[in-house]
């Protein structure tokens, strides 16, 4: 964990990576199609939903992976506690 990093972003990292893969799932898309579709890689994507691994990803590649999984951006950031 970063020095700066607050503790509960650890928590929050982890269900959006978890909330991705299951719409990219729901979609029928694998992670390479889905990494095709928005310009990266599938690595990226993979180390982004897996759990543990913590991943930046811009504004912008978030907006096109709600995009092409046809999901509003907002129900990535619906955190069950």
């Amino acid at each position: 964990m970063e020095r700066n990093e607050k503790p509960q972003r650890k928590k929050q990292y982890l269900q959006l990576g978890l909330t991705i893969g299951y719409y990219r799932k729901l979609k029928g898309l694998t992670q390479g199609e889905l990494a095709t579709a928005v310009g990266l890689s599938r690595t990226h994507i993979s180390n982004l939903e897996a759990p543990g691994m913590k991943v930046s990803i811009s504004l912008d590649k978030l907006f096109d992976i709600a995009e092409v999984l046809n999901v509003p951006v907002a129900k990535f950031f619906e955190f069950r506690d």
